[in-house]
């Protein structure tokens, strides 16, 4: 008869048995070799750290302090000019050179930067604008563009009258580089006066909400936007109206009490159903007075044209001395 003991005698095998074991110490070459390669790893980092900030110590002081530049890296001449501009922007490296006008052989460490930004914000389709060297001979320009909503005709002392646009912020500016169909596209403004100031014009008071009206009719309602020919700003101020002039000379009403979108959709059924109930008239409709909306009709004389009685799409305006002293 086989006993628990035997049986447990028999089930076990020669790793039950204690083998202890030292591990085996590393040599003295292992030790030397693992400490080199240590120190070789360190070195590396510290000399490319070492590396990396002399390169940034070096971009910054070619940048910002020309001074301490040697004059031999002073008199290197710009040889490039780049532009860079924000998304939708229109302008080119074409403009770059004419604004900056740089004389011939400028040396790239020498230049205003601070002047040369003014240059370029004095074209009024500049919002915003960064200038920085590039070592050893290009000189790099950041911008943000604004971007036209409208336009305006007026001309200053001594110049011929000219077009001008208007952004969105109400600055008004002379435009370059924009497709003539999106000029062409641009509702005229009417209803104040143009104000000087410098070389240029103040703001339009008031464009943020006009703007607000046009991008809604562009975006929402474009087939209505497109007959928009004059935005008068008469009436902004006093009681919060627009008046838009379409191109076929009827006249809107807009409230900016209220939302924009609820009246362009009404305009866009009367619209529909003046069209499909009544003869080519002008008419006047009147958004202001909230759920009753009024609606006069102008009956054209036998055989005209309701767009040869539209009103002018350059209507004139009055330029107005600033009231700030001359400096």
């Amino acid at each position: 008869m086989t006993t628990p003991a035997a049986n447990a005698s028999a089930s076990r095998t020669w790793r039950d048995i204690p083998q202890p074991l030292k591990p085996r110490a590393m040599s003295r070459g292992g030790r030397w070799r693992l400490a080199m390669a240590l120190v070789r790893t360190g070195s590396a980092v510290a000399l490319g750290g070492t590396a990396l900030w002399g390169a940034w110590r070096v971009a910054a002081a070619l940048g910002e302090n020309s001074r301490a530049m040697p004059a031999a890296a002073k008199a290197v001449p710009v040889k490039h000019l780049e532009l860079r501009t924000a998304g939708g922007g229109v302008l080119d490296s074409g403009w770059l050179r004419r604004t900056l006008a740089l004389p011939a052989g400028a040396a790239l460490m020498e230049l205003d930067l601070d002047r040369l930004k003014e240059r370029l914000l004095a074209e009024g389709q500049v919002q915003s604008a960064n200038l920085t060297r590039h070592f050893p001979d290009r000189l790099v320009a950041q911008i943000a563009e604004r971007s036209p909503v409208a336009r305006v005709r007026a001309a200053a002392p001594g110049a011929a009258e000219r077009m001008f646009l208007v952004a969105r912020d109400g600055v008004v500016y002379p435009g370059s580089g924009y497709d003539e169909a999106l000029l062409d596209s641009l509702p005229w403004l009417d209803g104040f006066a143009l104000v000087r100031a410098g070389a240029g014009f103040r703001p339009i008071r008031g464009m943020d909400v006009v703007s607000d009206l046009l991008a809604r009719a562009q975006y929402e309602a474009g087939h209505l936007y497109a007959e928009w020919s004059v935005v008068s700003l008469a009436r902004l101020e006093s009681d919060r109206e627009i008046e838009v002039v379409t191109r076929a000379g009827s006249t809107v009403v807009f409230s900016t009490r209220s939302d924009f979108f609820p009246q362009l959709a009404k305009l866009d059924y009367m619209r529909d159903y003046l069209a499909a109930n009544f003869p080519p008239v002008r008419v006047r409709i009147d958004f202001t007075l909230g759920r009753e909306v009024p609606v006069a009709f102008a009956p054209l004389a036998p055989g005209a044209d309701a767009r040869a009685t539209a009103p002018s799409l350059s209507p004139g305006f009055n330029v107005s001395p600033s009231s700030q002293p001359k400096h």
